[in-house]
């Protein structure tokens, strides 16, 4: 643990508690990815999976417990709580994620540290967490207008991603050049996908004006 980690597992709790909020307080999920939600479902399932077989330490198993339970609640929500199902954003949310999934299996099956069950599927998290932002950034730039706290949201997102890039900086110098490439590489991608976003919300921020994103 060091303070980039730290940085980056509370900027991640932060943007999922900020996602909880807007919609249990507005029941509404107005401007918020189904598709981006369920990818990352998937994504924590698949990476701790040795949550019942490996004890690492009270931190880092109420973490996985956290992200997963707290993901799997905004999936339910936007799939059958009665009022905020019905402002889900159905026509404009239709990025094909299924894809993504894929690819990250199919690069998963090839590119891992050791092909076993567990690598495998950790490796799959890694690549599809890498591109699950997308279906999410795809809605805010069809819709344009982006709500504060779904701003926010993002916002955190990237910004745990960032820490957590430092974080492998941090360990590569400081734990004897030892490093794994996946996380590095989908990392440095994830990271770019969000550039855009970073920029126009500085403007908006500089400005003091709404945020809002181009068609």
């Amino acid at each position: 643990m060091n303070a980039f980690r730290f940085l980056g597992d509370m900027t991640h709790l932060f943007s999922v508690i900020v996602l909880l909020l807007k919609i249990y307080a507005n029941k509404s999920c107005s401007g918020v990815s189904r598709k981006t939600q369920e990818l990352y479902l998937a994504v924590f399932v698949a990476r701790y999976l040795d949550l019942f077989t490996d004890y690492i330490s009270l931190y880092n198993t109420v973490m996985k417990l956290v992200f997963i339970t707290t993901s799997a609640a905004i999936v339910w929500y936007m799939r059958r709580h009665p009022q905020v199902r019905r402002t889900y954003d159905r026509e404009q949310d239709t990025f094909r994620h299924a894809i993504l999934a894929a690819a990250a299996f199919v690069l998963a099956l090839i590119f891992n540290d050791r092909f076993t069950i567990r690598e495998i599927c950790w490796a799959f998290s890694i690549y599809l967490e890498a591109v699950a932002i997308l279906p999410q950034l795809v809605l805010l730039q069809r819709s344009r207008n982006v709500d504060n706290l779904t701003g926010q949201y993002v916002l955190f997102l990237g910004a745990y991603r960032a820490f957590y890039i430092l974080n492998w900086v941090y360990r590569y110098f400081t734990e004897g050049h030892q490093s794994r490439w996946i996380p590095w590489i989908a990392g440095l991608v994830q990271t770019g996908l969000y550039a855009d976003f970073f920029y126009y919300y500085f403007l908006s921020w500089k400005n003091n004006v709404k945020l809002e994103l181009p068609a």
